[in-house]
């Protein structure tokens, strides 16, 4: 798919595989909507692609942690555009990332890696969906992980026995979870929806907080991300999940019709949907 001039918004995009994605897409000539939380590293991202001669992308600064920073972020992006061509829901959170992996809770009472790796995205998917829809043919890209650790429906956020790792993993499958949901809701719609692993143990910062050695390069992750946002061979294919550019199964809870309905229904009555 040719990105001239396409509008794409990526969660996360100051720093690592986001901020890879965001790069190359603008030197693709797409229109690219920035986001996270460091102004500062929105500026130098923003000055390394107007140095390489492309045209600036539009930062848009707010905190997933919370319900309302992703109803912030969604109500801004509408105020400034009537069309969305893909979003990637990238922002998250690793397994010890802000806090050395003990449990926390986000600001609106929720176990922090489900608010943000997965709530926060559910949520703007939704919000987003009219910008989306008004563009179609268009894409959804949720980036999840291999890591995937099944829901306890009886304990969702984690209150015992918990670890980072486990909190982390179960946020990831929430995500794949949802999007096989959404892609059956969406069917005909125009807008399709896939998740994707990009590569394992990329060298980010969120891979280095958690004291582990890098194995993969952030460009073979982004390269990944990048085949769902603009490959013909994914055109019109939804529902999907990845390991880096192959199609792969995910933990087999994602393709329990009952777990996803359960799911789909915590998830509304969470963000207030």
């Amino acid at each position: 798919m040719d990105m001239t001039g396409k509008t794409i918004l990526i969660t996360g995009s100051t720093d690592g595989v986001g901020r890879y994605v965001a790069a190359r897409l603008a030197a693709e000539g797409a229109h690219v909507l920035i986001h996270g939380r460091d102004a500062a590293r929105a500026q130098s991202l923003i000055e390394e692609i107007v140095r390489g001669g492309h045209a600036a992308p539009v930062f848009y600064q707010a905190d997933l942690s919370s319900l309302a920073g992703a109803r912030q972020l969604a109500d801004a992006v509408r105020a400034d555009h009537d069309k969305l061509d893909v979003f990637v829901s990238n922002a998250g959170i690793g397994s010890r990332s802000m806090g050395s992996g003990e449990r926390r809770e986000s600001a609106d009472g929720f176990e922090l890696r489900f608010a943000v790796n997965y709530l926060a995205g559910f949520l703007l998917a939704y919000l987003l969906l009219p910008l989306l829809k008004a563009a179609a043919p268009s894409r959804i890209v949720n980036v999840a992980s291999l890591g995937q650790q099944p829901i306890d429906f009886d304990d969702v956020m984690i209150t015992k026995n918990y670890s980072g790792g486990r909190a982390y993993a179960q946020s990831k499958l929430a995500q794949i979870m949802f999007t096989i949901d959404l892609a059956a809701e969406l069917k005909e719609s125009g807008v399709t929806v896939n998740a994707l692993h990009p590569a394992t143990y990329m060298n980010t910062t969120m891979v280095r907080d958690g004291g582990i050695t890098p194995i993969s390069t952030v460009e073979q992750g982004g390269e990944a991300i990048l085949h769902l946002i603009e490959g013909d061979d994914v055109a019109g294919r939804s529902g999907l999940f990845f390991n880096g550019l192959q199609e792969a199964r995910a933990n087999p809870q994602a393709y329990d019709r009952a777990a996803r309905e359960r799911l789909r229904a915590l998830s509304r009555k969470l963000t207030g949907l």
